[in-house]
């Protein structure tokens, strides 16, 4: 009984076929070590820089509870202005957790300090990329990125532990309905089987990030992150090809998110306790026909 998770590939470098080959086209993730060794960023990019260059400038921060049934997805848990919050997670365990702020639209000048990774892949999508901070201890909920993008994820100052599913596995995973997250009444590092016996045999990937690593995530793929340190990230988005993807993420950004919001200010917790339900019926559903094949 369990989960079926084995080792992240991991590479010090790779060439752009390789990539492509393994990794790309067959969407399956790898860690790399000395991509972000090329940037200024390995080495500048300390708390205390961080703290520096972004100044005092409030943010939203968010935490480990569940979600209110009826606020829209995403709504912050407290603010706090950045560098109070640099100082706290350098200092303390903490669940609170800062994304969906961009400190690089507040410090431009980080924009001097990476690279994209375009001798690999082309598309990449954001002027300004996303960075996410988190106390020791705090952890990101299990879900997958709602535009569908191709995600190098690099890791700076500690550690964060990181389980990863391919899209395959949504019905076992229990994804609720018209959302990209889970149910959140389990912990998917620790799973409850007797009452979830639909993650028993999901199968997945184990991986730890250090100081300077580089995780692709291949669109589609499930995520849930746990910072082992105070630490932080940035992430680097890029396009998958196919039409059908790109599809995919138009309806999740628009139809499905604004269905969702409507349903949520509308009905409240009657529409959230529907949405369990059906993704508890799902993934006992497809744990009953041996989903995924």
């Amino acid at each position: 009984m369990g989960l079926h998770l084995r080792p992240i590939d991991i590479v010090e470098d790779i060439t752009e076929q390789d990539f492509r080959e393994k990794y790309l086209k067959p969407r399956i993730p790898v860690v790399i070590k000395n991509m972000a060794k090329k940037w200024p960023a390995y080495q500048k990019w300390t708390m205390d820089y961080m703290k520096e260059v972004v100044g005092d400038v409030e943010v939203p921060l968010y935490d480990s509870s569940k979600a209110d049934p009826s606020a829209p997805i995403n709504a912050s848990a407290a603010k706090m202005k950045f560098g109070d919050y640099i100082d706290l997670i350098k200092t303390t365990p903490t669940d609170l957790r800062i994304f969906l702020f961009d400190p690089i639209k507040s410090a431009p000048k980080l924009l001097e300090d990476y690279i994209a990774p375009k001798d690999l892949m082309g598309g990449f999508l954001d002027n300004y990329p996303s960075m996410f901070f988190g106390g020791q201890g705090s952890e990101t909920f299990l879900h997958f990125d709602i535009d569908m993008a191709h995600i190098f994820h690099t890791h700076f100052i500690g550690r964060k532990h990181i389980l990863l599913f391919d899209y395959k596995w949504k019905e076992r995973l229990y994804q609720i309905p018209y959302a990209t997250y889970s149910l959140e009444d389990y912990n998917i590092s620790n799973p409850d089987f007797e009452n979830f016996p639909a993650l028993d045999g999901v199968e997945g990937i184990e991986c730890f990030l250090e100081h300077g690593d580089t995780l692709f995530m291949p669109t589609g793929w499930w995520h849930w992150m746990k910072y082992l340190d105070g630490s932080f990230s940035i992430s680097l988005r890029a396009w998958d090809k196919s039409w059908a993807v790109k599809a995919h993420s138009l309806w999740n950004l628009t139809v499905q998110r604004n269905f969702d919001n409507f349903m949520k200010r509308r009905f409240k917790k009657r529409y959230m306790d529907w949405k369990e339900g059906l993704a508890i019926k799902r993934a006992n559903r497809a744990l009953k026909k041996g989903l995924p094949k």
